[in-house]
């Protein structure tokens, strides 16, 4: 059996279906009691754990394979929550933990990417086996403007309209996360997963104007007004998160996530090709 938590958000969905798809046992963590036909329809064992309270989650741990760590975003407990819940898998008799973290999160000006890098920090010394995937920004991030760019014609950067992102296509993130729990000899390393292209708002632009059928323009939307404050952690980690790739961009080199797909990854015009016209984001297939 394999553990994901954070199950009923879209990365953990993603990975709990190409875990079924590998014909592998899945128990599902997910926040609230809520039903999720979404995931009992891919026959997990669907379970409400609260992740701040390691000692409820251990018991649900034991007997697994592995267990892949997924942390809910931008909460400022991630750092604290996510080391206990390693001490608990260790306790539990994990056979080996794949921690979901990000691109660069040694970059300090992101809080919610130091967080990451701390909790990557705790890993390597918890006594656990362990592998790390470091995701870049997904392609799917972009999809609830899709209508509206459809509709006007304007797609809006808040990163502005220099720098670039090189967009991963989350079936590729899930289909790594499936060989990091699996596949041996992997033990102790740390995988990014990039897309393979490093794409700006008007090339992004230009891609969009192909799948819809019409111009489409990028324009600038700077962020108004000063930065958050911490206390409201998750408007002021996307804030930064924006500046930041306003700055700098939110670019790597596809090659790791390539040699762990054993194939070429996703362009963002494959990940438009799984999206129904004239914008309106489907389930991805």
């Amino acid at each position: 059996m394999i553990v994901v938590t954070a199950a009923g958000g879209r990365t953990g969905g993603a990975v709990v279906r190409a875990l079924w798809a590998g014909g592998l046992r899945v128990r599902g963590l997910v926040g609230s009691s809520q039903p999720r036909p979404e995931l009992t329809a891919l026959s997990a064992d669907v379970v409400a754990a609260d992740l701040r309270d390691p000692s409820s989650v251990e018991p649900l741990l034991e007997g697994a394979e592995a267990l892949y760590l997924i942390w809910p975003n931008f909460d400022p407990g991630e750092t604290a929550g996510a080391t206990a819940l390693l001490a608990a898998a260790r306790r539990a008799g994990v056979g080996r933990v794949v921690y979901h973290s990000v691109l660069r999160p040694q970059a300090r000006s992101m809080p919610h990417h130091a967080a990451k890098d701390r909790v990557e920090e705790a890993l390597d010394a918890s006594g656990l086996r362990w592998r790390v995937l470091q995701p870049c920004a997904y392609a799917a991030n972009l999809d609830g403007q899709l209508a509206d760019v459809a509709a006007t014609g304007v797609l809006r950067s808040p990163w502005g309209l220099e720098q670039a992102q090189s967009l991963v296509d989350l079936r590729d993130v899930a289909a790594a996360a499936v060989a990091l729990l699996t596949e041996d000899g992997l033990d102790g390393g740390t995988f990014e997963a990039v897309g393979p292209e490093p794409l700006s708002a008007p090339r992004l632009a230009e891609l969009l104007a192909e799948h819809l059928g019409r111009d489409v323009r990028a324009e600038d939307a700077a962020p108004a007004g000063p930065v958050p404050p911490r206390e409201q952690y998750a408007a002021h980690c996307a804030r930064l998160m924006f500046d930041h790739y306003r700055a700098h961009g939110f670019t790597g080199s596809p090659r790791v996530l390539e040699a762990l797909l054993g194939r070429p990854a996703r362009t963002y015009a494959e990940h438009l090709a799984t999206l129904e016209l004239p914008g309106a984001t489907v389930e991805l297939r």
